[in-house]
């Protein structure tokens, strides 16, 4: 009788030594997430002005990092306006990217001829370099805002074009049955099946159009050049070459990753909040 009773104590503490050694893991994990990108950046500038020092490389060729971060200081505002043109463009293409690939989406989704019809143009846009329909665009469209900002939605559409309609065509069949037995209507279906299983699909593609509009729009600016506008960091960096002032470059380019990771990072949270409460992608990992 003594022995059965004593039988759960060693199942009871090790399954408290395996819940703390997950604690710990997780613990690990998290301190290891921002610490571990935090040093490999401080070894890679070291890196960088190690080399610089080594080999004496002119600053025109190579600037050190404390060059840099100098000229970053000093063309703060300057810079900051570019940033300004640059993020706004990025934006305003991702927003019009979102509205135009996911309302697409739900078209092809309700229309199978539409998708026969239109799917394929939407392809061959995407695989269409932008670099060379850019000056085209420029040519036929007047405002240079307004040809920028198509550049960038050029790119940025297709990955949420595609991944919502992926979204809306991959509904567990064995639900679809479902809502087809209770006689639910397409707009039934649509909203409280289709949409909620395709959601983490259009956020998937969202992410990746993120960046991608910031690639379209500094194409876009390299292209417009000078012609009437040409204040954003794209220009800056051009500008900063042709004069070989390498450290502003540098300063604008750091401000372009910036920017993109910042995006990556919105977009990822946004996401997680959406997600969090219901599907496996958000939910905690038991280690």
């Amino acid at each position: 009788m003594t022995i059965a009773e004593n039988r759960p104590l060693p199942v009871a503490e090790a399954l408290d030594e395996d819940e703390a050694r997950r604690a710990r893991a997780r613990r690990v994990e998290g301190i290891a997430k921002w610490a571990l990108p935090v040093v490999m950046m401080v070894l890679a500038i070291a890196g960088w002005a190690w080399v610089v020092a080594a080999n004496d490389i002119p600053h025109y060729i190579l600037p050190g990092p404390g060059r840099v971060w100098t000229s970053l200081v000093e063309d703060w505002g300057m810079l900051l306006d570019a940033a300004y043109l640059t993020g706004w463009i990025t934006l305003l293409a991702l927003l019009l990217a979102v509205v135009g690939g996911a309302g697409l989406a739900i078209l092809f989704n309700q229309s199978k001829m539409l998708e026969l019809s239109f799917y394929p143009y939407a392809v061959i846009l995407q695989v269409t370099p932008v670099v060379s329909i850019a000056p085209l665009i420029f040519i036929y469209v007047d405002s240079k805002i307004a040809g920028m900002l198509l550049c960038a939605w050029i790119v940025a559409f297709f990955p949420v074009l595609s991944s919502t309609t992926l979204g809306l065509n991959s509904v567990d069949h064995n639900l679809r049955d479902l809502f087809r037995i209770y006689g639910a209507s397409r707009w039934q279906k649509l909203r409280y099946l289709q949409l909620p299983s395709a959601l983490p699909y259009f956020l998937g593609g969202l992410k990746i159009a993120g960046g991608l509009s910031l690639i379209g729009a500094v194409v876009a600016e390299l292209v417009a050049g000078t012609g009437g506008i040409g204040s954003g960091l794209a220009f800056r960096i051009q500008e900063a070459g042709y004069r070989l002032n390498i450290a502003r470059m540098f300063a604008a380019l750091s401000l372009v990753a910036a920017m993109g990771v910042f995006i990556f990072a919105a977009l990822s949270i946004f996401s997680h909040l959406l997600l969090r409460k219901w599907h496996e992608s958000a939910l905690k990992r038991e280690g």
